[in-house]
């Protein structure tokens, strides 16, 4: 027996072996149920034959009987409910084979070849993993999200394999053949899924899951809530002895499946795999550095995974660990096996924004799609201004007087000249901040305030549950709500960052209004990093040393590295910004 066919027949052992664990458990729950109604009939059988005496017994018969009667309704309760749970399905964008044929030969191709059912659909995820989901639930069909691409007749006949779901940046950034060798394993996995046994009790764990999931939804009324807590009381405790088990058979799945798929692609999968640390780096940037803010202005970048190319191409420039990556790009894109590449990338685009930042899940008032060539513009000088005359109103508030009063010039934005009112400048804030004894805390909780009251104010949300893509997702065979499968789930499930302190808020828009004003004094212009997101380009080149003096004005009332930083860059502090 070989070595890859020994790790694949015991990683399939001990997959089976947790399975039958599994079932055996659900067995048992099921023989306590009916245990006080086995008694009942012993003892009514055996009063109907005369073997016990009327008076005591008789009473005892009724009661158990009675006893008997309540536990199985309650059981026939507990089971309808874990039967019916809604259980959990990762919120994607599917890709009907019309959409993506190629991606469908691929992925039927390499099903043959390790010899395992093929996926019964394919979907995209916005993130940097793969995975095989079982989405057989009716709740998890097509018919009740009305998703493209499925006929009736598969509404009817529920599909047994599970589906099949990629990360959309491995399709921008990786080749096609980089692609095959990461599925592989993946694919491969089809195989144990389809055993009856394992199939069983992955239904049994996650009926057990959705219910306790049920169970805690807020909102619902007292004669809901108290049959919901202990259904899910019940779920739980089968849920505590079922972990081991499940966890046993999950590793002996994978470890089935990895053996399998050794002999396809064995060399290539090495490479690939590195090709997959590296795109979850440039994606994770990507969101932190240059979505994030564009969120925030409520625009979503359209063209994510696009994205990642770019940045992960700046990367290979930057950092020599990274050589060579770059001459992969002359091969061919897996992203090149979908029809719409441009609007699958927009679906998954708008689908990244709801994830990680709870934006609507479609395009509306205050939330528009942003090109990559419109972004310095539209997202990075919109930020600068926004925060800059966000910084002036607090100031305002706090009755802190202009560092220099000039009259509006008519090319400035604002009152009419001639009414005597001072303009926002530098000045004002660096006198402010590097006066003894000024209160930074104040400012700092002021625009903390402010911050959070204008986010509540321009992020128009949709009710939970609502759903919708833009043109281009439903393009991409994405269908009319791939977010719909969320139920009630709050958004966003996976935010990017936890909230910003005050002082970090008060530095970023310190470091906005020294920006505004380099672009309005100093000929510097917004640009966009596909590493660190918004930048201040001076003479085509990218500043980015003004972190470390903002900082010492803003903690330590320093204003004189901030001072030299203006003076060499040549920004004139007491000419007028002009705010957004």
């Amino acid at each position: 027996m070989s070595g890859t066919g020994s790790v694949e027949e015991l990683g399939a052992h001990a997959a089976r072996t947790g399975a039958v664990a599994l079932l055996r458990i659900r067995s048992r729950a099921t023989a306590l149920a009916i245990l006080p109604a086995g008694v009942a009939v012993v003892l009514l059988v055996a009063g109907a034959q005369g073997r016990i005496g009327s008076g005591v017994w008789s009473t005892v018969s009724w009661a158990v009987t009675a006893c008997a009667a309540v536990v199985l309704l309650l059981a026939a309760a507990v089971a309808v409910v874990v039967a019916r749970a809604r259980p959990a399905v990762t919120p994607t964008v599917p890709l009907t084979e019309a959409a993506a044929p190629d991606l469908y030969r691929l992925v039927r191709d390499l099903a043959d070849r390790l010899d395992v059912p093929a996926p019964s659909a394919i979907a995209l995820t916005p993130d940097c993993d793969s995975w095989l989901e079982d989405r057989t639930h009716p709740a998890a069909q097509p018919g009740s999200t009305d998703l493209k691409g499925f006929t009736r007749a598969r509404r009817r006949h529920l599909p047994a394999a599970p589906v099949l779901v990629i990360g959309s940046p491995f399709l921008w950034w990786m080749r096609v053949a980089e692609l095959r060798a990461v599925l592989a394993p993946v694919v491969a996995g089809t195989g144990p899924s389809a055993h009856p046994d394992i199939a069983a009790a992955r239904r049994f764990v996650r009926g057990l899951d959705a219910a306790v999931g049920d169970a805690e939804v807020p909102g619902q009324g007292l004669v809901r809530r108290i049959p919901a807590a202990f259904v899910g009381w019940i779920a739980r405790v089968l849920l505590r002895g079922c972990r081991g088990h499940a966890a046993e058979m999950e590793r002996g799945v994978a470890a089935a499946a990895s053996g399998r798929a050794q002999e396809v692609d064995h060399g290539l999968r090495i490479v690939a795999q590195e090709q997959v640390g590296l795109a979850y780096a440039g994606w994770d940037r990507l969101l932190t550095r240059v979505a994030l803010p564009a969120w925030r202005m409520g625009r979503w970048p359209s063209r994510l995974d696009a994205g990642v190319v770019s940045a992960l191409t700046e990367l290979s420039r930057r950092d020599r660990l990274a050589e060579g990556y770059a001459s992969r790009l002359g091969e061919r894109p897996a992203c090149d096996l979908i029809e719409e590449p441009g609007a699958a990338d927009e679906a998954a685009s708008l689908l990244a924004a709801r994830l990680f930042h709870g934006g609507p899940a479609e395009t509306g008032p205050g939330w528009s799609p942003v090109d990559w060539q419109q972004y310095p513009e539209e997202v990075v000088d919109r930020k600068w201004r926004t925060e800059a005359a966000r910084l002036h109103r607090v100031l305002d508030a706090m009755g802190v007087a202009p560092g220099v009063s000039v009259r509006v010039p008519d090319t400035v934005q604002g009152p009419a000249p001639g009414d005597g009112a001072a303009v926002p400048t530098l000045a004002r804030v660096i006198d402010h901040l590097a006066t003894p004894g000024a209160d930074s805390e104040a400012l700092a909780a002021g625009i903390g305030a402010a911050v959070a009251r204008d986010e509540e104010k321009a992020s128009p949300r949709l009710p939970t549950g609502a759903s919708g893509t833009s043109a281009a997702g439903t393009g991409a065979g994405a269908g009319t709500g791939p977010v719909d499968l969320w139920g009630t789930v709050p958004v966003p499930l996976f935010p990017l960052q936890p909230p910003r302190t005050g002082t970090e808020l008060l530095a970023d828009h310190v470091v906005a209004m020294v920006c505004c004003a380099a672009v309005d004094t100093a000929g510097a212009s917004p640009g966009l990093d596909w590493l660190d997101g918004p930048a201040l380009l001076v003479d085509g080149g990218r500043r980015s040393d003004l972190g470390a003096p903002v900082l010492s004005l803003v903690e330590d009332g320093d204003a004189e590295p901030l001072l030299s930083w203006l003076t060499a860059v040549g920004v004139r502090t007491d000419k007028p910004v002009r705010l957004g």
